[in-house]
């Protein structure tokens, strides 16, 4: 091919398409969909959350399942996770796996016969039961229901995380057969610890635990009720409050004197939460806001992203804490899933037997739910053969979702719609919302535009900042660096303290048309000049689109006779190319002169091609450029 034709002075003007905003595309969940898939495929064997064992650390062959004496609050905190996955992307799958969880919530009501919350339930025939009866005998195992083994001895802790996973698909989730059903469960719940004077009791007549020494959940589950059936529960809520006013305050300060027993933070942050973002305001409110006041400030500096993320939802936003809340998550993804045992004491400063400063999450012993681990821990784990649900990790980042602490955006090319594939050096952009707080752009490209950054990891593992042109709430352009490794990308943007991910394929070449609309199709942005054959010299410009406010036509082109009609493509993504380059117009192959970079704007490559004589006549016609076997996306030019 030969050196390109002069550059036209209009190629600055369709630098403009580069800032023309597309459709946003839902993308940035990558991690929380890989965690959820992995979870339905290994936690759920029977509905309800149980975590696998495998025979080592690395084989995936499941020989058993355990920690079925939490099923029933990991199912809950599940349901919740789904339910604000569902509010935020409306995806089918998620409305589906709320279902399924309701579903399994309601076996373990059923499977008890008298509305007693039973901790797990496995069919009796199942190649796991023995297993699982053997490991929790000490909570008595019971098989009176055909077909079915259950686990009782049922704590305060199952009830909290059913009771929250329902409250919240109630309010993440406007379907009617979902509603009635969270409220026929709620009901049959409450009314069950009502009726036995809030105490817990198994078939046998012991009971394992009694709410009544916790007026806070106790409120908290009559709240949630008088949500979902205020002909049941408006009354006794009422009546409840001001039985237990005087009391409310004690439970939590007393769980703030220690870190021991983490867990019951998690069980606090939980019923509060649904105790006040249902509350509305007045004296009941200003007292639950003290309780939580003692909490959140006992435990604000644990670095919990759970805990955190209550908060944002309870208090709003606070830049520091939302920042912080994005960058516990990103490290979660550094933790192993597998139970493989940790001793941190010779690596931390140890302070009266545990840390003196929360331990980094990356390096956190392992365990079931994350944010109800004491931050401080400096050992614990197991042989490697047990994997963690992943459920610390998708609930706290659907509710940063719903609650605007992280946002979602797509990587595409710049030039035109189509999957996540972009090449070194090309232009692209990022799809979303609050990817920035206000309109940039530059030119020449900048490291960072209206505080946006963004950076790029390749698959080699090396990490680069991207050069941007343009910055908006729902766009970011840029350019993919020099040097980025193909394979598998992760995007990272960063704004005000608050940090999404996506992930793009990498390819040497990726090549993309822009169009005069922006779009990606219908008319090229492309220029055309007609050059006198008896003086090359002598050229002149032939105009190929025109546009207006309802949109973009195009001008039909004169091939002519004896001065040859060059014209002009612009994209992205093509420069690399190192097999070959073709084009065809209307089905018919055209002679290809130069394909490389346009030398005056970062980023834009052009192809350049002789319209032939035999395309005379030809109309609306459809361009098609293929890239080292590669075809971009169509677009069409007019030829009289």
């Amino acid at each position: 091919m030969s050196a390109p034709l002069r550059v036209l002075p209009s190629v600055a003007a369709l630098a403009g398409l580069l800032l023309i905003a597309g459709l946003p595309a839902h993308a940035g969940e990558i991690d929380a969909l890989a965690i959820l898939a992995n979870l339905r495929a290994r936690h759920l064997p029977y509905g309800a959350v149980l975590d696998p064992i495998f025979p080592s650390s690395t084989s995936d062959q499941i020989v058993g399942y355990t920690r079925c004496g939490d099923s029933a609050t990991w199912t809950g905190h599940y349901l919740a996770a789904e339910a604000f996955r569902y509010k935020v992307t409306q995806a089918p799958d998620a409305l589906q796996n709320v279902k399924l969880a309701i579903a399994a919530i309601k076996g373990l009501v059923d499977v008890t016969q008298i509305n007693l919350l039973a901790r797990c339930m496995v069919p009796a025939d199942s190649q796991y039961a023995a297993g699982i009866s053997s490991e929790e005998a000490h909570n008595g195992i019971y098989t009176k229901s055909v077909g079915w083994v259950w686990v009782g001895n049922t704590s305060r802790d199952q009830y909290s995380g059913v009771m929250f996973g329902l409250a919240v698909a109630y309010d993440m989730v406007d379907d009617p057969a979902v509603k009635s059903g969270i409220s026929d469960l709620v009901t049959r719940l409450v009314r069950y610890l009502t009726g036995h004077n809030w105490s817990v009791e198994m078939p046998n007549g012991t009971a394992s635990t009694s709410f009544l020494i916790r007026p806070e959940q106790m409120l908290s589950f009559v709240q949630v009720g008088r949500k979902v059936n205020s002909k049941q529960f408006s009354d006794y809520y009422d009546q409840l409050q001001i039985l237990l006013f005087p009391s409310l305050l004690a439970p939590t300060a007393l769980d703030v004197l220690s870190d021991d027993s983490y867990f019951k933070f998690n069980l606090d942050y939980i019923n509060l939460y649904n105790l006040l973002r249902l509350e509305g305001p007045g004296f009941a409110r200003d007292a639950y806001q003290k309780a939580y006041s003692l909490l959140r400030n006992h435990t604000a500096g644990h670095q919990n992203a759970f805990f955190n993320v209550i908060d944002r939802g309870l208090q709003g936003a606070n830049a520091a804490r939302d920042a912080e809340t994005a960058a516990l998550l990103d490290q979660w993804l550094q933790r192993p899933r597998r139970d493989n045992f940790v001793d941190l004491g010779p690596s931390v400063p140890v302070c009266g037997g545990q840390a003196c400063l929360p331990i980094p999450v990356p390096l956190r012993v392992p365990t079931d739910f994350l944010w109800q681990r004491s931050p401080f821990q400096l050992a614990g784990g197991g042989s490697g053969g047990v994997e963690n649900a992943g459920i610390d990790y998708i609930l706290p980042y659907w509710m940063a979702r719903f609650y605007g602490v992280i946002g979602s955006f797509s990587v595409r090319s710049a030039a035109a719609p189509g999957p996540p594939v972009v090449a070194p050096e090309s232009l692209a952009s990022l799809f979303g919302s609050r990817l920035a707080n206000a309109t940039a752009q530059a030119q020449p490209p900048a490291l960072s535009l209206g505080g946006v950054g963004v950076k790029v990891l390749d698959s080699a593992g090396v990490e680069r900042d991207a050069l941007l042109l343009y910055v908006s709430p729902s766009q970011v352009n840029l350019l993919i660096p020099k040097g980025t490794a193909v394979g598998l990308a992760t995007f990272t943007l960063s704004n005000a303290g608050a940090v999404m991910r996506a992930a793009a394929t990498v390819q040497s070449t990726s090549p993309a048309l822009f169009s005069a609309n922006g779009s990606g199709s219908g008319v090229a942005a492309a220029t055309a000049i007609r050059v006198q054959a008896a003086n090359p010299q002598l050229r002149g410009n032939i105009p190929v689109f025109q546009c207006s406010p309802v949109g973009c036509t195009s001008i039909p082109i004169d091939v002519g006779v004896d001065a040859p009609v060059y014209l002009t493509l612009y994209g992205t993504g093509i420069r690399s190319w190192h097999a070959s380059v073709a084009v065809s117009v209307h089905g018919i192959g055209v002679p290809v002169l130069f394909a490389g970079a346009q030398p005056e704007f970062s980023g834009l490559d052009q192809v350049n091609i002789l319209l032939p004589l035999n395309l005379r006549g030809s109309g609306e016609s459809i361009v098609v450029l293929t890239v080292d076997g590669q075809a971009a996306n169509p677009v069409t030019i007019n030829i009289q």
